[in-house]
């Protein structure tokens, strides 16, 4: 359902925002424009609103009159008893409240970040357009969960496809090399791709590549790599699932440097895509963006940055073919931010880089597995809590890369529906983040980088994921599974 609702939203979405843009095709560079992404030019605002308003209305008329969907059906009416109802939590299922929703407002965000806005300039635009949305394109009362979803991982997962974008445009390239290029770019960041298509720039060559911000000091490594994951069925090692998968990672910027000052001028990305029909295509994500930092330097000549930052991890199973039918795991942190350190010790021997980093995070919106909430496509629960994560990072000369990743992330769902009368309330109307309870989540994943030349390696790789949920109206509920992979990967570096 995920991959289907993204496609028919990108695609009513670039249709209806082809009509703004086209109004800057022909806009003059003014003298005072400054350099960004998608060419030169001074921020538009108006024009940077009416795409975001062009984007609902193109997805609305798709749902409308294309697919013919019931909640489509608007009218002054709807929309009066929208705001009249006011917001609740909704019944859509994981991948739709908690990865499309977010991407789609990551639409809303580049509408603005390719009209020359500056990041947190284009924050409100997030917001507005999932305001919108919520309040007037739908005959269903607003949610809650969307519009946090839909704003705050809208930026993480817009920025990071802003600036990815912009790393793959080469304007001083010809032919098919640029021709592909500037496909990757739009495929990466639509709204972008549009807006250089409009304007010319997709086409128009220049005498020297012009990448968003100075390359030197923000460098990006790229990797890519295929592999074979096996799926444990509630911790069994020999009923499971194996499933192929693609896995990238970006890690972008230098996170010691203090030049690097503006919100994301250092992120990670870190994504796996299943390969099976079993499983979701999109199983696991992990974003973190730097909002602001500051670089240390103690006189045992370790390296310390203190910083703000902004995570977004997700991570999503189906029960395994022919096993017991439960879900191994499902986990969000959609919108999450707060501290980190990250530190550096001096090299010893083959031991070119130990870096230890450790976070805290507030979440304001994440989701766990439920072991009794099923109503329409809901079998998880909603709330907010806060996370730790530590990361431990060994380089050693020849040896290869050894990583060690621990997340722990404790929820809190408050608004429970154990006293309502499900059987006479429209599920529509329920407006409860699940059963009530808290849940202790833990992810402990080890990962081996064994070289297999200067750019090829063979990745080994396991996670070991353990459920608590303390239930107020149920038994305690604890649950553990594992996966473990093995992959090729291949490194690139951009500068």
């Amino acid at each position: 359902m995920t991959p289907s609702y993204i496609l028919h939203t990108l695609a009513a979405a670039l249709v209806l925002a082809i009509v703004p843009l086209r109004l800057s095709a022909q806009a003059s560079i003014p003298a005072d424009s400054t350099a960004h992404a998608y060419g030169s030019f001074r921020p538009q605002p108006w024009r940077a609103a009416i795409t975001t308003v062009g984007i609902n209305v193109g997805v609305w008329a798709f749902d409308r009159y294309i697919l013919n969907a019931e909640f489509a059906r608007i009218s002054l009416s709807t929309v009066h008893h929208n705001l009249r109802t006011g917001f609740v939590w909704d019944n859509d299922q994981f991948s739709t409240n908690l990865f499309a929703h977010p991407y789609h407002g990551n639409l809303y965000f580049n509408a603005a970040r390719s009209n020359g806005m500056s990041f947190w300039q284009s924050v409100p635009y997030a917001f507005g357009g999932s305001l919108m949305w919520e309040a007037v394109c739908e005959n269903e009362p607003p949610a809650i969960n969307d519009l946090i979803a839909t704003t705050v991982g809208g930026v993480a997962i817009g920025e990071i496809t802003h600036r990815l974008s912009s790393l793959v445009i080469d304007e001083s390239r010809r032919g098919t090399e640029r021709f592909w290029r500037e496909c990757l770019a739009m495929v990466i960041n639509p709204m972008g791709g549009v807006r250089r298509i409009l304007t010319g720039e997709a086409w128009r060559v220049k005498a020297r590549r012009d990448m968003w911000g100075d390359t030197d000091r923000q460098p990006a490594t790229f990797t890519i790599g295929v592999g074979h994951r096996y799926l444990a069925d509630g911790g069994q090692l020999f009923r499971g699932e194996h499933n192929p998968y693609v896995h990238l990672a970006v890690d972008y910027g230098d996170v010691f440097s203090d030049d690097d000052s503006r919100p994301y001028d250092y992120f990670t990305a870190d994504l796996t895509f299943g390969l099976s029909r079993n499983q979701p295509m999109i199983s696991r994500i992990h974003l973190l963006g730097r909002l602001a930092g500051k670089s240390l330097y103690t006189a045992s000549d370790v390296r310390m940055e203190v910083g703000l930052y902004q995570h977004f991890n997700y991570y999503d199973s189906s029960p395994v073919r022919d096993g017991s039918g439960t879900v191994p795991f499902r986990i969000s942190e959609a919108a999450a931010i707060g501290p980190g350190l990250v530190f550096q010790y001096p090299s010893v021997g083959n031991l070119t880089q130990l870096e230890q980093r450790l976070m805290l995070s507030a979440i304001l919106l994440g989701g766990t597995l439920s072991d009794h909430y099923k109503i329409i496509d809901r079998d998880y629960n909603m709330g907010s809590g806060y996370s730790i994560k530590a990361h431990t990072l060994m380089d050693f000369a020849r040896a290869g890369r050894f990583s060690l990743r621990a997340d722990y992330y404790h929820l809190f769902t408050w608004r429970g529906y154990e006293n309502r009368d499900i059987a006479n309330t429209d599920p529509l109307y329920l407006n409860t983040q699940g059963d009530r309870s808290q849940a202790k989540l833990i992810v402990v994943s080890p990962r081996f980088d064994l070289p297999l030349g200067s750019l090829l390696s063979l990745q080994l790789a396991a996670s070991q994921y353990w459920r608590i949920t303390n239930y107020r109206h149920h038994d305690k509920v604890r649950t553990n599974t594992f996966t473990v992979s093995a992959g090729v990967m291949m490194k690139l570096f951009v500068k």
